[in-house]
């Protein structure tokens, strides 16, 4: 089967529009030593390099003999791409928390995948489980295959001040989202370096701008971008390449959190808390807090389709990205705010935003 076509996104936008800016320091170079005029020289080499960087980008690696496992697949973005890329043509491992006890997400992967697609138990918390999963990839791995890409998207998403957090959460957190990525990655990175593949970790546009009430997940997310980026430079001699996902809002369509679970989750923080904290913040504050949240867990595309063709892409384009950033144009400018203008601009536009 052919690799999926390259999906038009604002970061692919972006890396046009640098070429773009590139090209204007190139004609205003040749303009002022008067080599040519600037709009010729400009429009030409702008057009040229925008074309390459689109060619480029185009040129694929196909799935034929390649397997690639992915983590979290009992519902979401885990979910929907071990079918997607089942559909295209992969061995698909896809390893759910609860293939054991029959969960529905492992169930209805087993019924609409095709015969690539082995579904794994695993808790990525667990060694033992990892250990587990590396045999079962070694054993069901047909000869003259390879275990071309490994997907870390096994993620868990609580919300909550950092005084009404319990230190568990963000240690569970942690455990989840970064060390469980760091663990599955050293377990099967032997044998993606052999096949000299791709590993993806999904992290989220979290990961690079901070909001309220989000620490433990964001701590967690912002070392995924570390670790990603500490991994691409020392695969570089392996050929290996490393890339990072960073969603949007897609909650609608994901289960990371849902109104009886941010219920029962609020509920249990609260009874929690210390007392000197319930008096200083107040109920009111609290449950308009969760207000929000509740708002928040309907909010979003409920079509995850983006993010599974980016980690597709990140899995066969010949020059993949470093990052890929699906995510909708609110969320791609907070990004470029938060990243390049004075924090102050930042937190008035996002505070703002979130007082409405």
């Amino acid at each position: 089967m052919a690799a999926a076509a390259m999906a038009v996104t604002y970061d692919k936008a972006a890396r046009v529009l640098f070429w773009g800016g590139v090209s204007s320091v190139l004609a205003s170079l040749v303009a002022l030593v008067g080599l040519a005029s600037w709009w010729p020289t400009f429009l030409a080499s702008w057009a040229l390099a925008g074309a390459a960087y689109i060619v480029l980008a185009s040129f694929k690696v196909f799935p034929v003999g390649k397997a690639v496992l992915v983590t979290g697949c009992d519902s979401g973005f885990g979910h929907a791409t071990a079918l997607f890329l089942d559909q295209m043509g992969f061995r698909v491992f896809a390893c759910c928390l609860l293939a054991d006890g029959g969960g529905e997400g492992a169930q209805r992967l087993q019924r609409e995948g095709s015969r690539r697609l082995h579904v794994l138990q695993l808790d990525v918390t667990q060694q033992e489980q990892i250990d587990s999963a590396l045999g079962s990839v070694k054993n069901l791995l047909p000869p003259g295959e390879v275990l071309w890409g490994l997907v870390n998207n096994a993620g868990i998403n609580p919300y909550g001040a950092v005084e009404w957090t319990p230190m568990s959460v963000f240690k569970n957190t942690c455990e989840v989202n970064l060390f469980g990525t760091i663990a599955v990655t050293k377990a099967f990175l032997p044998l993606i370096r052999s096949a000299k593949g791709r590993v993806v970790n999904v992290g989220s546009v979290r990961g690079r701008m901070a909001s309220p009430l989000g620490a433990a997940y964001e701590v967690s997310k912002y070392g995924v971008e570390a670790f990603s980026d500490v991994l691409r430079h020392e695969m570089r001699r392996f050929s290996v390449d490393v890339s990072l996902i960073e969603p949007g809002n897609f909650t609608a369509g994901t289960s990371i959190f849902t109104e009886e679970s941010n219920l029962r989750y609020s509920q249990k923080m609260w009874q929690e808390m210390d007392d000197g904290v319930k008096a200083d913040y107040g109920k009111d504050t609290f449950d308009e807090a969760l207000k929000r949240q509740l708002q928040v867990s309907k909010s979003g595309d409920k079509d995850v389709t983006e993010v599974s063709e980016a980690i597709a892409e990140a899995l066969t384009q010949r020059f993949p990205q470093g990052r890929y950033q699906p995510m909708q144009l609110f969320y791609y400018v907070m990004v470029f705010v938060s990243q390049h203008f004075p924090e102050w601009v930042y937190d008035y536009l996002y505070i703002e935003y979130l007082m409405k």
